[in-house]
């Protein structure tokens, strides 16, 4: 038996913000990032409608980017003190996934970071508050997804937590919000989406409930991501159902390997630096992952198949891996993102020697391996690498050679 959630209600195209209106509750907690939603008049709208519904609002905002098992601790705090039956999450993936973990140290005070990182094992939630999600970047697709990514920075590792408890109750996907992102934000998120549809597709767990929401993702975000970035704000609205529709898939089909080392390297070389953004982590390391799961003939089949639904030609599988292949880097160049570990340079941008020294990669490398191994979207992928092929790969994704293996 299979199981398919998505939120009991999902609010689509402009102006839906407004749905606010309609909620029913006594008290509301926001909880934001860093000001871009308080900036642009959505937050105070935000509040405003909450209110028009007879609510009590309190904000918790300044939560960072990949957000820290501490601050999901102070927001848990807050929660408890001011007693919401509504969460509220508002902005990009990082304070939808903080709020997210707080709903679960809301509801249960006692409950530890390591036992809210037992896949599929929280306890029942919604005894103290509903949760609605708001997503103001077109990548994550975390207002539709049973999934958080929280950091812990003491060990340099992003946690995935997954069950689909946190699958929000409300979704709210008004491209207004979206029309806001910075452009190296719309190229990050970007990848990241198609990444999320790519790999629920050739997933082990995907289905026929799955599989038509990831190719039709892969082909819009194909068709929209580019001019999304170079300033189409038709093409952004386009991009904000994409990736939502790519969440959709990936909530239910799961992930993969491309995740997993994502996950592993992001905050790994946080002392030299820079944090490895997860939407270009993404970009870099899904071609190599790629090619190295086209060794698996079930998933070589399916890259043909994605390759076949965008029109990308090819006389057999094996050419239609690498015309997907050589897409996807294309669209890396055009996006402005680095194609491996060694290049990947300040801001996130291609440069001749990144932030990241070859000896420290190599020193850090082993644990890297083991810990992408142990991570949650590792099961799901179509083929189980060892230790030493995922040192390999990861190997492959710093240099950027060819992964024959």
């Amino acid at each position: 038996m299979a199981r398919f959630t998505l939120p009991r209600d999902l609010y689509h195209g402009k102006g839906s913000l407004e749905a606010l209106k309609s909620f029913s509750g006594k008290k509301a907690i926001i909880c934001v990032g860093g000001g871009s939603m308080k900036k642009f008049g959505f937050l105070d709208r935000a509040v405003s409608y909450l209110k028009e519904a007879g609510m009590k609002v309190e904000l918790f905002e300044g939560i960072e980017p990949d957000p820290s098992v501490e601050t999901v601790m102070k927001g848990a705090d807050a929660m408890l003190k001011f007693k919401p039956d509504w969460i509220i999450a508002m902005g990009g993936g990082s304070p939808i996934d903080a709020a997210k973990a707080m709903w679960i140290k809301y509801e249960y005070p006692h409950i530890t970071f390591e036992e809210m990182c037992k896949v599929f094992g929280i306890p029942a939630l919604r005894k103290k508050a509903r949760f609605c999600a708001i997503s103001s970047t077109s990548g994550t697709a975390t207002e539709v997804t049973a999934f958080s990514i929280i950091t812990d920075y003491k060990k340099g590792i992003k946690y995935p937590i997954a069950d689909f408890e946190i699958t929000p109750d409300v979704a709210i996907v008004d491209p207004d919000l979206a029309e806001t992102m910075p452009q190296k934000l719309v190229a990050h998120t970007g990848m990241d989406a198609i990444t999320h549809a790519i790999e629920a597709y050739v997933s082990t767990a995907h289905c026929d409930y799955t599989d038509p929401l990831a190719l039709h993702a892969v082909k819009m975000i194909k068709n929209d991501l580019v001019a999304s970035y170079n300033g189409d704000t038709v093409k952004r609205d386009s991009m904000h159902n994409a990736q939502c529709l790519a969440g959709m898939a990936f909530s239910n089909a799961l992930l993969g390997i491309v995740h997993s080392m994502a996950h592993k390297t992001g905050a790994a070389f946080d002392e030299y630096g820079a944090h490895i953004i997860h939407g270009a982590a993404n970009a870099m390391y899904l071609p190599k992952v790629i090619k190295f799961n086209a060794q698996n003939p079930e998933a070589k089949k399916r890259y043909g198949e994605i390759a076949d639904f965008i029109n990308l030609g090819g006389k057999d599988d094996d050419e239609k891996v690498e015309l997907l292949i050589a897409m996807l880097r294309k669209m890396n160049d055009e996006l402005k993102i680095p194609h491996c570990i060694k290049n990947y340079g300040a801001d996130s941008y291609p440069c001749e020697q990144g932030f990241v020294p070859e000896n420290v990669f190599l020193e850090k490398l082993h644990d890297i391996a083991v810990n992408a191994l142990g991570d949650a979207c590792t099961g799901s992928n179509p083929r189980q690498p060892s230790v030493e092929e995922m040192e390999k790969l990861l190997k492959c994704c710093y240099y950027d050679t060819e992964v024959d293996f």
